[in-house]
């Protein structure tokens, strides 16, 4: 990690430490596939979680089944949007128990789309004055916005994205051709539904350009 994105990593985790809540502070961190949520959530997390509690959490941990996912086509780009996780689950076991007047009790996970079957976790408690990181794709659509305390955008420009695709979901889809194949007809279209949708760059609190992900750089804090 280079001292600039390391700088940067450095400076957010201190914000957010910085904010104090009577309940979670509960914050998203966005951006298309392939934009390095996960890493820069794992990165926060392991920063901020010396000082005070973390629950690291994931959109990909709140699948909906692969029939509903794929109901409208494998490759829609709605359907993409639209039916790939269930925000419900995400609001009422997730935002809403951590948030003002929520009992503190969550749940880190409803469906596992490895296996297409439900997960038995079990309820967890959350620590006092804990911090939740939660990243994914679409968090900041219309039905989640205002749940989010604070919430970070990743960009990432659509040809780098599948540049990093190519070798990242190689294993996933099995070759280049169809890691292509997916990302033109279903991956890109459907964040592009996002981004006219909900206007996340818009929206967010913190906006970093990942095109570079050794030298990210702050478009707007």
């Amino acid at each position: 990690m280079s001292a600039t994105r390391a700088s940067i990593v450095a400076e957010l985790a201190d914000e957010l430490l910085g904010r104090t809540v009577p309940y979670t502070l509960r914050v998203a961190v966005d951006g298309p596939d392939a934009a390095g949520k996960t890493t820069l959530a794992d990165e926060l997390a392991a920063r901020i979680g010396t000082t005070r509690p973390v629950i690291r959490l994931s959109i990909d941990q709140f699948h909906r089944p692969a029939a509903v996912r794929r109901r409208p086509g494998v490759l829609s780009p709605a359907g993409y949007y639209h039916d790939s996780f269930d925000h419900d689950a995400v609001i009422d076991k997730v935002l809403r128990p951590l948030g003002p007047g929520g009992n503190g009790h969550y749940l880190p996970g409803t469906f596992d789309h490895r296996t297409d079957s439900a997960t038995r976790a079990a309820t967890e408690r959350a620590p006092a004055d804990a911090l939740l990181l939660f990243d994914g794709v679409f968090l900041l659509r219309p039905e989640l916005s205002a749940f989010w305390d604070v919430s970070v955008y990743l960009h990432v420009d659509p040809e780098v994205a599948l540049a990093r695709a190519r070798v990242r979901d190689l294993a996933v889809f099995g070759s280049v051709a169809e890691v292509e194949r997916r990302y033109r007809l279903r991956y890109l279209p459907g964040q592009r539904l996002y981004r006219y949708d909900a206007r996340p760059a818009e929206r967010a609190d913190v906006v970093l350009d990942m095109n570079d992900p050794l030298v990210p750089v702050v478009v707007r804090r």
